[in-house]
């Protein structure tokens, strides 16, 4: 009798993960996690925090490696951006910043315009908009600029797709207005696609990949491409990534429009990004 029921409440058990697991399967849930973090390794990726959650994110940058030993190959400099990200609800991000280079303060809005979904749309989509404003003094006072020569604007679409819990990619067209150009015959508006992935190693790292390709035009031709690769490590509530890029500056203001590093001379700069994530509000669970 005893072996009846035993035999009988394990079969029991059986159908019913089978049957969870059928159910699982078939959920129309969206995508959870596909980057670890709202950074890829420069740019943004389609990740958005969620409501109520506060995201401190320091930003550091290097010299370049091929400044010499007298720098200590780049360490002895350093380039440095200070963040806070606040999600307004599970599809609204507003993020403000300031970095040292060229004194520039910055604030964004990303918007998640849609989730992947197992039996439904095949991509993430998330909307960006920022503006950059440089405080710096000009190098020439006598230059007669306007306020507004000192302001960048960017706006992109981040359309990514989780493939396994390994791989995930995407892609980010791109433009960046600027209301002051280096020469005469500059672009004020500076087309670029953006292109990245990350590969999964172990439970808490991942491989990174990005790089950033300016259209044919006159910033295509006096400037570079930004090629970056970094690592990200997960320890509990912060995401530490390492990187290793050809730009310096951490906004899309300065990698995409102004990059004048190249991989092959040396232009390579070592950095980090640091996220915590504090709970402002209870999050919404899926």
């Amino acid at each position: 009798m005893v072996a009846f029921c035993t035999s009988h409440t394990a079969a029991a058990q059986e159908d019913l993960l089978k049957l969870a697991e059928a159910q699982d399967s078939t959920r129309e849930g969206p995508m959870q996690a596909t980057f670890k973090g709202t950074r890829l390794v420069n740019g943004h990726t389609v990740e958005t925090n969620g409501a109520g959650a506060l995201l401190f994110l320091i930003s550091h940058r290097f010299g370049a490696l091929n400044s010499g030993a007298y720098t200590f190959w780049g360490l002895d400099q350093a380039t440095i951006r200070l963040g806070l990200e606040y999600g307004l609800n599970d599809r609204l991000t507003l993020g403000m910043g300031r970095s040292s280079l060229e004194k520039t303060y910055d604030g964004f809005l990303k918007y998640r315009v849609a989730y992947q979904k197992p039996a439904g749309l095949p991509v993430s989509v998330t909307a960006f908009a920022s503006t950059a404003l440089k405080s710096q003094n000009w190098l020439n006072a006598e230059n007669n600029y306007d306020f507004a020569h000192r302001l960048t604007y960017t706006y992109q679409v981040l359309i990514a797709r989780k493939f396994s819990d390994r791989l995930s990619l995407q892609v980010s067209p791109s433009m960046v207005h600027r209301n002051l150009v280096e020469t005469p015959t500059g672009e004020t508006n500076v087309l670029a696609v953006g292109a990245g992935g990350r590969f999964k190693v172990t439970k808490r790292t991942s491989f990174n990949a990005e790089y950033f390709y300016l259209l044919p035009g006159e910033t295509a031709d006096a400037f570079r491409n930004t090629l970056s690769l970094g690592v990200d490590i997960e320890t509990g509530g912060h995401v530490f990534q390492l990187m290793a890029t050809n730009a310096q500056g951490m906004i899309e203001k300065f990698f995409i429009p102004q990059n004048g590093g190249t991989w092959s001379n040396g232009d390579i700069y070592f950095g980090f990004n640091i996220s915590r994530v504090f709970g402002v509000k209870e999050q919404k669970k899926w």
